[in-house]
This record gives structure tokens, sequence and C-alpha cells, in this order.
């Protein structure tokens, strides 16, 4: 299957951001692709937490969402949203981070909400404390789709092998990685992490990202890439906005497993011992 990738720098007006993914979506279902995906907060990226509080719903309230359920509809496309910000069930006074999947009738099949929380100081300076406003998941999700079976994470995940393993002995064959990475971060760990996920999965990746100068004030490193089972890099989007495409077949997984099977020779370990 055809596949986009929707590389943007989202801003702090949501339907700016829409109308950008729209745009994106409709020409990916032109170009013959039967997916589309956009990187992590999508539909509005803004640090700051009391401007961007009056854009943020729970998620059946959230019309920014049923927009894009009307869009994948009318596209006739399925699509993964990247994530966006909706208010928790759990403790309104937060947001959650969720991963979302449409089907091509514009109906919610999956969602996935970021279980590792972004809480860094950076060397240049640059500090994060996403639990001061998101609170956590706490559960894996795999989704059935016509590209295959997929595993849901959003960046900072990337960092957390067990949650791959997870998603991996849950029969994943894509994993889905829509990202925000800091430029410092970026350049040092996003390709080395992204090929090692891939690879230990023997699972593709698809890793939408955000790029450049964000009105917040932040800046991303962009390189969206698409990575196939045994490590190849199909896609590297590197700087800027734009719309890619690659091709995924199911059959390189089985070429990949045949040769490294990874998943049949892997045993059951305890707690290290401690000498």
């Amino acid at each position: 299957m055809k596949v986009a990738i929707h590389q943007m720098c989202s801003g702090i007006d949501p339907e700016n951001n829409i109308r950008a993914m729209e745009t994106a979506i409709f020409a990916a279902s032109r170009e013959g692709a039967g997916f589309y995906f956009a990187p992590e907060m999508s539909v509005l990226l803004d640090r700051i937490a009391k401007r961007s509080a009056r854009h943020v719903s729970a998620q059946g309230d959230d019309q920014y969402l049923g927009k894009l359920q009307n869009i994948a509809k009318a596209a006739g496309i399925w699509i993964n949203i990247g994530s966006l910000a909706v208010r928790s069930e759990k403790q309104p006074d937060k947001y959650a981070n969720r991963s979302l999947v449409i089907d091509a009738a514009g109906r919610i099949v999956a969602g996935y909400d970021k279980v590792h929380l972004f809480d860094v100081q950076l060397d240049t300076g640059e500090l994060w404390r996403e639990s001061s406003t998101y609170e956590a998941g706490t559960e894996a999700v795999v989704a059935d789709t016509p590209l295959g079976r997929m595993g849901l994470s959003i960046c900072y995940d990337l960092r957390f092998p067990d949650l791959y393993s997870s998603l991996a002995n849950a029969k994943a064959q894509i994993l889905a990685i829509p990202a925000a990475f800091t430029v410092p971060t970026g350049k040092a760990h996003w390709h080395s992490l992204l090929r090692a996920r891939a690879i230990e999965s023997t699972a593709f990746v698809v890793a939408a990202a955000q790029s450049g100068a964000h009105e917040d004030g932040r800046e991303t490193y962009g390189h969206s890439l698409v990575v196939d089972p045994w490590g190849e890099i199909l896609l590297d989007m590197g700087e800027g906005e734009g719309l890619g495409f690659a091709d995924i077949g199911l059959s390189r997984i089985t070429e990949a497993r045949s040769q490294v099977p990874v998943h049949l020779n892997r045993a059951e370990i305890g707690e290290a011992k401690l000498y």
C-alpha cells in the first residue's frame, strides 16, 4: 500500500493547521495513498497552556477532530492524525496527548494516550515538563487496518523499547511514531532510535514529524522517516514542510523474520541478578 506522510510546522491556530491537513489528505488520496500520517500535535502546537486551553475539549466534543473525521470520509482514506490534546477523562484539569486512527468512513477505530511524558532539561537550556499539563497513558494499543496491524506510540515513547516489545508481542506489523522532536535530540538520536525500533520488532516504522520554527517558540527536527523491517530507510523528508510517499509491502516483514526470527527466539527473562 502507498502511504502518505505529512511533515508539518503546526502553529497556534487550529483552523490553519486543519486547512493544511485537509489539503494534504486530499492530495494523498489523489496520489493513490491508502493511509495518511500526520505528526504529533498536528492540530495545535502551543506550549503556552493558558492560550491553548480554549482550543482543547473532551474527545467527543472536539470540533477539530470532527472536521478531520469528515475529511477522511470525503477523501476516502484512512488517517492517523499523529496526536492532539484532549481533556483527560480521569483528571479534568489535565490533558491527554492522544493518537487516533480514523477509517475511510470517518469513524474512530483506535486511540492511544502517550505513556512516556517528556520531562527533561537539555544542555541547551530547553526545559520541558509535559507532566505538568498532561496525564500519562497506561496501555499499549494496536489496531487492525488495511495497511496491517498498527502499533501506536508518540514521540518520547521512542526511547522506551519495552513499549515496542509489547506491540511486537501483539503482532504489530507497522509502528506509527508521530513526533515533535527537538533539534538537539533529533540530531543525536532520531535516526538511530527509529531504525532500532524497526529492526528489533521486524516491523515497518512510519514516523511523521514536525519540522521548523513554530509560533510558540520551539524548533523541531523534521526528518519524517519510513523504515522497513530490515532497518533500511525508505523515506527521509529532511527539513521543511511537505507531503512524502512510500510503499509498504508486508512481504518484507516475512523476509526479515525468516532471516532473523527474533520473535521465535525471544526468551522470558526475570529481574537481573545482582552480584
